[in-house]
């Protein structure tokens, strides 16, 4: 078993990272002092550990579709049926969508309370569940209402990792790719719980430096704003890590065109990218929200978070991933008519059917 710190100035935690640590459950509600407990679960009751606690368990569906303020008005209703207080607990139990929602609802509910993320995807694992961002979707993009509530512990089982389908699987190597240009390179040969904690690491590292998204944090965003994008477009039929890898062979094309990088480490995007068996290019057919055309999707990059003025993506460059700001929306342009584009079910495999235990989750 593995267990990363995070230290913060005010807060700190531990994210624990093997087999069978959802067993601590009830350690670590104990440590806390709770008298009741509130899990909020998208996976079976098997897979939930006992707290050792009076609690109420809550179903929940991991998508993006239940990532919403009404999911969270409606969890944090039934908090209040239950009489949970301040000093209680909630505790997730899914994907990272299912820890975004849960996240929020605790840092909301009586302004504060108590949560523990068991995140059950490697979606989740290796970025969800870390670093206290919680979000819901608007109509109008994604995570576009949140708050910064750091957890009280993070317990990675990664025997969940064995009850996820394939493309969800995949879909979590999204979030571990795109670190190879953020400072974690070289995680292909390593096994998936090794990845799991060098990520972990990395993103601990970068929030205790910057736990509000005020300067080096926005490099966890790399290949973020053309992913989310895309999950919009497509009616995210694409999914977070898929859309994620996407996004990130674009940031090194753009980062190329705007001659902050060579030809080779263009390259490097896109080789690293499929590796992983991660998709490379832009899809075809228009989705169910929007099109995906060039316009449509420049359209939806100008509604990221990080943008204050103009078009802001995270691009590697002569000191690494760094934000990069009022980008030329003629350079974006021609960068995305440049990729290549396969239809939507080829992109992301029509073999592997989205199922009742995927994640669409954030950053």
């Amino acid at each position: 078993m593995a267990s990363i710190p995070l230290r913060l100035r005010d807060h700190a935690y531990d994210i624990h990272i093997g087999p069978g640590v959802r067993r601590s459950l009830a350690e670590v509600v104990g440590r806390l002092g709770a008298a009741r407990a509130v899990v909020v679960s998208a996976r079976p009751p098997e897979w939930v550990p006992d707290t050792g606690v009076e609690t109420l368990l809550l179903p929940a569906r991991d998508g993006e579709q239940a990532k919403t303020l009404g999911t969270v008005e409606r969890l944090c209703g039934e908090f209040v049926r239950f009489g949970l207080t301040r000093s209680d607990v909630v505790v997730s139990c899914g994907g990272g969508t299912t820890t975004d929602m849960v996240g929020l609802a605790a840092a909301l509910y009586h302004r504060g309370v108590a949560v523990v993320h068991l995140p059950t995807s490697l979606l989740a694992q290796v970025d969800a569940s870390v670093g206290g961002k919680t979000a819901v979707n608007l109509p109008a993009g994604k995570n576009l209402v949140g708050a910064y509530w750091q957890p009280s512990a993070v317990l990675c089982d990664t025997d969940y990792l064995s009850t996820l389908p394939p493309r969800e699987m995949l879909n979590g190597y999204g979030e571990i790719a795109r670190c190879h240009f953020i400072g974690a390179p070289n995680l292909r040969a390593l096994p998936p719980a090794d990845q799991i904690a060098a990520s972990v690491a990395l993103k601990a590292r970068i929030v205790e430096a910057d736990e509000r998204d005020t300067g080096l944090r926005h490099i966890l965003n790399y290949g973020h704003t053309l992913g989310h994008a895309l999950e919009k477009a497509t009616g995210f039929a694409l999914r977070h890590g898929e859309a994620v890898a996407v996004g990130t062979v674009f940031a090194g094309r753009l980062a190329g065109a705007l001659g902050r990088i060579d030809e080779a480490r263009v390259a490097e995007h896109r080789d690293v990218v499929r590796s992983y068996g991660l998709p490379a290019a832009l899809p075809a057919e228009a989705g169910t929200e929007s099109g995906t055309g060039t316009a449509d999707l420049v359209r939806l990059m100008g509604h990221d978070k990080k943008a204050v003025s103009g078009l802001t993506f995270v691009l590697d460059g002569p000191k690494g991933a760094e934000l990069v700001e009022d980008v030329p929306p003629e350079v974006v342009t021609r960068v995305l008519d440049g990729m290549p584009r396969v239809p939507l079910a080829e992109l992301v495999g029509a073999a592997a059917p989205v199922t009742a235990t995927s994640d669409t989750a954030r950053s």
